[in-house]
């Protein structure tokens, strides 16, 4: 249709022009031309509209064929469908099949399984009555009844278990003993005879030396406005007696005690005494021993050979030199530790260096413990994680006294080096009236035990002997009590070094022929 309407418009166009070009002489020659145009327009369109009605009769023809084509398919779908379905309508009734099947062979069982349970019951009760009268028989024969019997057994069986109990315990201090004594003692003494370390007893007082009595007078000062001043500013307590040409100086805190020491023995030298002048050599002293803790602790990491402290930990290492811990100087026995500790690992193969470093940090918290809240091992493995110090030596700190248990080979070499500096003969000291009390202590602990005759305290309370009675106490009874001995006075006591508990069972028979 829309090349039919061009022809026409261009038909008629034509026309036009023509018209318009010729004039009415050549009307005529536009006529003919106008009518074979017209002519020829017919044809045109008449071919253009049996090709559009060809082309739409060939485009209704396609349209048939692809419908039809999607039909046949979606025929072909469906059918699918219906088949794969009644394939699953099929599957499913022979499913419900399958379980009535398994039902009812499920109900045939639990009928079989009421009767069986019934059947079971009737002979449970045939058994219970059976046990019973076997059980009063044999009370008539034996002429005990069940609970005496039970207790006997369990008597007997407690017996043979404590036999075995100590047997095994036995075994394995003997297998340990002699395996552990070997090398234990090769590393240990060897350690022990490399090292040689100086030993000084500090307390918690300082007594200094006059000249002569006569400097106690011009120390306490008008109104003892002297000794005011100079406990006020030191924080230290000065004692002044009869005690001839001497003055002591008490308080728990020994770097306030050192920075008393030096400023009460610049003063005398200089024998001009009164508040000012106490004020400016308090100050002195104190920058004093700053830099003699400064200097100590340098001293003793070159002297160890541990590189890469911090300085704060330098610092603090050397405030150590003035800690004391029942009588034994703390920077001598960290330097020991860390001798040893690193003698140890060199026998064993370890890590010298570190072993040294987490030995001389050991006891690191004992230098602020005077200033902070907290044991000296929590306020040791916080300055250790303060100046970042490695995760070893962390723990070395964190375990020494068994607070945690250690992680690496060591820590177990920093706590074995402190417990051999703390108890070797004349390390530590302790007052009279504590060592008395640890001596009542273990005697009273030793002496709470059933069968215990006498017990006795020896070798200044380092080993408890223990005489046992042997009707009540037996071999076996002897193992098991001096373990309960040792664990408790682990629980309950505080002591250096180590305890060793004997308990000594004897039998004797006297007889006199005449």
């Amino acid at each position: 249709m829309i090349v039919y309407v061009v022809l026409i418009l261009v038909a008629v166009i034509a026309a036009f022009i023509a018209f318009k070009l010729g004039g009415s002489s050549a009307v005529k020659k536009q006529e003919e031309k106008i009518g074979t145009a017209e002519t020829r327009a017919r044809s045109i369109i008449d071919d253009a509209v049996k090709t559009a009605e060809t082309k739409k009769r060939e485009a209704l023809l396609e349209a048939k064929e692809e419908a039809l084509r999607h039909k046949n398919e979606f025929e072909k779908e469906q059918r699918e469908r219906r088949k794969e379905l009644q394939q699953q309508e099929q599957r499913l009734l022979k499913k419900e099949e399958n379980a009535d099947k398994l039902q009812a062979e499920l109900s045939k069982k639990e009928k079989e399984l009421n009767s069986k349970d019934n059947t079971l019951n009737k002979k449970a009760e045939e058994i219970k009555q059976l046990h019973a009268e076997k059980v009063s028989e044999l009370e008539r024969i034996s002429g005990l009844t069940a609970e005496q019997a039970r207790e006997e057994l369990l008597n007997s069986v407690r017996d043979d278990i404590k036999h075995d109990t100590a047997k095994i315990i036995r075994e394995y201090d003997n297998i340990a003993k002699e395996e552990a004594d070997k090398k234990a003692k090769d590393y240990i003494v060897t350690a022990i005879q490399r090292c040689a370390a100086d030993h000084v007893a500090e307390t918690t007082v300082s007594v200094v030396q006059l000249p002569n009595d006569d400097m106690k007078g011009r120390i306490i000062g008008r109104e003892g406005r002297n000794i005011r001043a100079l406990e006020t500013l030191t924080g230290v307590e000065l004692i002044i007696d009869d005690t001839p040409e001497a003055v002591v100086l008490s308080g728990f805190d020994p770097i306030r005690r050192e920075i008393a020491r030096v400023a009460l023995e610049k003063l005398i030298l200089d024998g001009r005494i009164h508040p000012a002048r106490i004020e400016e050599t308090v100050e002195k002293a104190r920058v004093e021993v700053e830099n003699t803790i400064r200097e100590e602790g340098e001293a003793a990491v070159l002297e160890v050979g541990v590189h890469g402290l911090n300085p704060e930990l330098i610092k603090l290492i050397g405030r150590m030199k003035f800690r004391t811990s029942y009588g034994q100087n703390g920077l001598k026995h960290s330097i020991e530790v860390a001798q040893i500790a690193g003698l140890l690992a060199s026998e064993l193969g370890y890590d010298v260096r570190m072993a040294k470093r987490a030995g001389l940090l050991h006891d690191i918290g004992k230098a602020v413990d005077h200033e902070q809240e907290g044991t000296h091992v929590q306020l040791g493995v916080e300055l250790c994680k303060k100046y970042k110090e490695p995760a070893i030596v962390i723990n070395a700190v964190e375990s020494h006294h068994g607070d945690t248990a250690p992680t690496n080979p060591i820590s177990f070499l920093v706590a074995a080096a402190d417990a051999i500096s703390a108890s070797r003969p004349g390390a530590r000291r302790e007052s009279l009236e504590a060592y008395t009390q640890r001596l009542r202590q273990l005697e009273e602990i030793t002496n709470s035990y059933d069968g215990v005759e006498k017990s006795f305290a020896v070798q200044a309370g380092r080993e408890v002997r223990i005489m046992v009675i042997p009707s009540e106490v037996s071999e076996d009874d002897m193992v098991i009590l001096s373990r309960d001995i040792a664990k408790r006075i682990e629980d309950e006591m505080t002591y250096p070094g180590q305890i060793k508990v004997n308990v000594i069972r004897e039998t004797r028979a006297t007889a006199t022929a005449k």
